[in-house]
């Protein structure tokens, strides 16, 4: 038996409280991966945060980044994670969770930016539909020819507006592509022609299998939750998983000496000292 010694103080003010003594393999053992990455060889340069964005909650980093971590790589609602912590003896609201993933997301995100490796030359962009507090909303996407999520953006409208904001964020991750294949969307030559002129445009039938693909695994993603509420909540979300599914897929500077089971553990835990 393990004694997590950090999780008694984080109590919750209805006096529930975090149990003292866990079973090994719970997230208990986050906080001992934590510092077990502080000694892992790094393979980009990250400053140290000047003061950390866990201060000031009940919980440890490790407990907060293991419940935003499940919520995004599997298909749990936040009720769910709110029984997964219960049962490891973490008493905590699944609107608590909510915030968690809506706070720490973006974060992470930032923070692991500099160990992202530069998206391919060939783009596959498409969009798709997510229903947003009862309505149909539009989500672009974009992924290279190694099957990196280059970005992503949800948009109330299919128009022009939108796809030139979505191709701009996109280019800001890198090299410019020199091919990039999309639907026979209007919007799209008018807007590649502006902002990557060289590029070659392909509309060909089936050429965008990939991503239509691609999009499945986002969609079982999202299955599971009760619908989505706000605009800026779906984006998150959306954003989180495809980072979680970049690193998966080895996409980051970050846990590439681990097993790739333990890639996205090893990730999240090497972030926290970032953030």
């Amino acid at each position: 038996m393990t004694k997590a010694a950090g999780l008694v103080s984080d109590e919750l003010s209805d006096n529930h409280h975090v149990r003292e003594e866990t079973l090994p393999g719970t997230v208990a053992f986050a906080d001992d991966k934590l510092r077990q990455a502080g000694a892992m060889p790094r393979r980009c340069c990250r400053v140290p945060a000047s003061g950390s964005s866990f201060a000031g909650f009940r919980f440890p980093p490790g407990v907060i980044l293991v419940a935003v971590q499940w919520y995004l790589r599997y298909g749990l609602s936040y009720r769910d994670v709110e029984e997964l912590l219960a049962e490891r003896g973490i008493a905590v609201d699944h609107v608590t969770v909510y915030r968690w993933v809506q706070r720490f997301t973006p974060l992470l995100i930032d923070a692991a930016r500099p160990c992202r490796h530069v998206p391919g030359d060939r783009w596959f962009a498409d969009e798709t539909y997510v229903k947003v507090a009862g309505r149909w909303v539009y989500l672009y996407r974009a992924i290279d020819q190694y099957g990196q999520v280059i970005d992503v953006l949800v948009s109330e409208k299919r128009d022009l507006a939108a796809t030139r904001r979505f191709f701009t964020r996109a280019l800001d991750h890198g090299s410019h592509p020199s091919a990039v294949t999309t639907d026979q969307a209007p919007a799209y030559p008018r807007v590649l022609d502006e902002l990557v002129p060289a590029a070659c445009h392909l509309t060909e039938q089936y050429g965008n299998n990939v991503i239509e693909a691609d999009h499945g695994r986002l969609k079982a993603r999202l299955r599971p939750m009760r619908g989505l509420k706000l605009l800026r909540s779906a984006g998150v979300i959306c954003a989180g998983h495809a980072f979680v599914q970049n690193v998966r897929r080895g996409h980051y500077e970050l846990g590439s000496d681990t097993d790739p089971k333990h890639r996205l553990t090893t990730a999240f835990a090497e972030l926290a000292f970032a953030i």
